[in-house]
């Protein structure tokens, strides 16, 4: 088959999702076209069979804004033409869903040609960006306009129905991970560097968004670190850096956190750490805690959005409500006092994870694309 994606090229989640799934994709003989603005930050390997096409944007005076939904629908137009594209696979609604069925129309009119596209949608998208009265109506109209629609979790597909008039069916297709990349043995070395006198280790690693909490990984961390001696990794950057930095300053613990910025070999990092801190308000999935669990890392997290869709209470790691820093802080303590019961839920975390692996998801996506592809799975 001859995939296009088009993606966000960034850290966050929609956009790691997309560039793994083009590159097992590619690994399976597909061709595989990425569409978006810069290269993806994942897209890190050669592949023959993967080509990445960069959305350029003209600047006139006339605009304020330049107008990359238009752009964007040119340059799908253009590959689908060149390449021969079976599909389009868009990832988050905004504004590749819209820009997509532009595109679709533009292609009905020159060749008369229908060009099927599918639509993922995976979070903010949907519960935060999409239900903007600017937005909604376009949001709708196009993921309506959608050949077919997936969503990452239940709970998202729920939210989706709950919010917009959807009067199509969503596929549930999970995110996933690759299993083999993060299943690594920790590099004792590294460990050393960070915890130098064996302290235990927490990290933390998102865009830094108020949705994110981070205040509270830092005040959880603050209260463990009281009776257990630890360290912590902030990984990411983003717009509450200074605020978290300054409360560190103020609660005296500044000298155990870490912040390593934006990384993209999150399979060396996580395999060190003993817990995943992730307090969000609200996670559609929570691929970054699907990530550590697959490097056996337990996950200390909120139970907000699709997160018990993955982490299960008690046995791979353990849920509070949001802004509960009291319980979160109880959890990490006392499953750090027990490294026999630690070292079991960590090796849970792995066998769950296991579920989600790459290899399981792909052949959804490719039973999906196989419904409207002209050559099935050629």
């Amino acid at each position: 088959m001859r995939i296009g994606i088009v993606c966000y090229p960034t850290f966050g989640g929609s956009g790691v999702l997309a560039t793994e799934l083009g590159k097992a994709l590619a690994d399976k003989g597909h061709q595989v076209h990425f569409i978006t603005y810069q290269q993806p930050v994942r897209l890190n390997v050669f592949n023959a069979n993967i080509f990445y096409h960069e959305v350029r944007v003209p600047t006139y005076p006339l605009f304020d804004y330049p107008p990359y939904e238009v752009a964007l629908a040119s340059n799908m137009v253009d590959v689908i033409m060149n390449y021969d594209l079976d599909l389009l696979h868009v990832h988050y609604a905004i504004p590749h869903a819209s820009a997509a069925y532009m595109a679709k129309q533009i292609i009905q009119q020159k060749i008369g040609r229908n060009i099927p596209v599918i639509t993922t949608l995976h979070g903010t998208d949907i519960t935060l960006v999409g239900r903007d009265k600017t937005y909604e109506p376009v949001v709708t109209f196009s993921i309506n306009e959608s050949d077919a629609i997936t969503a990452v979790s239940e709970n998202l597909k729920q939210e989706t129905l709950n919010h917009f008039a959807i009067n199509k069916s969503i596929d549930v297709i999970t995110n996933f991970v690759d299993i083999e990349r993060f299943s690594k043995k920790p590099i004792d070395a590294f460990r050393k560097v960070v915890a130098p006198n064996g302290e235990k280790i927490f990290l933390h690693a998102s865009n830094f968004r108020k949705v994110k909490r981070v205040d509270d990984v830092v005040k959880i961390f603050a209260t463990v670190r009281k009776k257990i001696p630890a360290k912590l990794m902030m990984v990411g950057d983003g717009p509450e850096r200074p605020v978290i930095e300054e409360l560190a300053r103020q609660l005296h613990i500044e000298a155990d956190i870490r912040f390593v910025g934006k990384q993209e070999q999150m399979e060396e990092i996580l395999p060190v750490s003993d817990i995943f801190l992730l307090p969000s308000e609200y996670e559609s999935f929570g691929l970054a805690a699907l990530e550590a669990m697959a490097a056996r890392v337990i996950v200390i997290s909120t139970n907000a959005g699709g997160l018990p869709e993955i982490n299960k209470h008690g046995e791979t790691g353990f849920m509070a409500d949001v802004g509960d820093v009291n319980a979160m802080s109880n959890f990490a303590i006392n499953i750090l006092s027990n490294e026999e019961k630690l070292q079991q839920m960590k090796e849970a975390a792995y066998q769950h994870a296991c579920k989600f692996d790459i290899h399981q998801i792909i052949p959804l996506y490719e039973k999906l694309y196989s419904r409207f592809c002209r050559m099935g799975l050629s």
